[in-house]
């Protein structure tokens, strides 16, 4: 009997939006503003800074009133992107559902690891069923880090007891990737699922 490859990674972290689950900001407000329009607004308003702020842990509320200190009309746009912010997910990404459940079958450990508000994150295996089968999720919102803070790697390592040199974390964003491979992970900058399943495959992790 051979003995196994030390080597192999045993466990992957994913990332959910746009790795998982599709996220389309202009979703929420379409039926009142084009998506130039909501650019436009984001742009105007710093929508990345607010929502970033909503991922640390901010309250919704209290993002709301931030906007509105700027321009009422500005608050009133986040509010009604939070209150139908479950349009903003587009669906399950495609060919990950399949990744996920062989991953599973083949007794590859599956975590969690997103930049997410903890008010909004209920809606995610909702529209994506393949992350309820995550073992658990690091959800920024609820431990008041953000990615690519080295920190929250480090509370995902401590959390689940991970090796970080047999653990490959799957991310869109290459900045949050370095960040994770500059702690020791296997970074996966994801581009689709034909190109991660070809990754893990070469890693032993899916059968060719």
């Amino acid at each position: 009997m051979t003995e196994p490859d030390r080597t192999t990674p045993t466990t992957v972290v994913f990332d959910l939006g746009n790795v998982l689950i599709g996220w389309d900001q202009t979703g929420p407000l379409a039926d009142r503003m084009s998506a130039d329009e909501w650019h436009s607004f984001a742009e105007a308003a710093d929508f990345p800074t607010l929502n970033t702020a909503a991922d640390s842990g901010v309250p919704i509320t209290d993002i709301v009133a931030r906007a509105a200190e700027a321009d009422p009309r500005h608050g009133e746009i986040v509010a009604g992107y939070y209150e139908n912010f479950d349009k903003s997910l587009t669906g399950p990404i495609d060919g990950m559902a399949e990744i996920v459940a062989d991953l599973k079958t083949a007794g590859i450990r599956l975590v969690g690891l997103s930049n997410w508000s903890a008010e909004t994150i209920h809606h995610a295996p909702v529209v994506a069923p393949a992350i309820s089968e995550l073992e658990d999720i690091v959800v920024s919102g609820k431990v008041g880090l953000v990615k690519p803070d080295p920190a929250i790697f480090e509370l995902t390592r401590d959390r689940f007891d991970l090796d970080p040199a047999r653990t490959v974390f799957v991310d869109d964003l290459p900045a949050n990737v370095e960040a994770a491979e500059r702690l020791g992970f296997i970074g996966h900058v994801f581009s689709g699922a034909a190109s991660l399943r070809t990754d893990l495959s070469e890693r032993g992790l899916l059968a060719q």
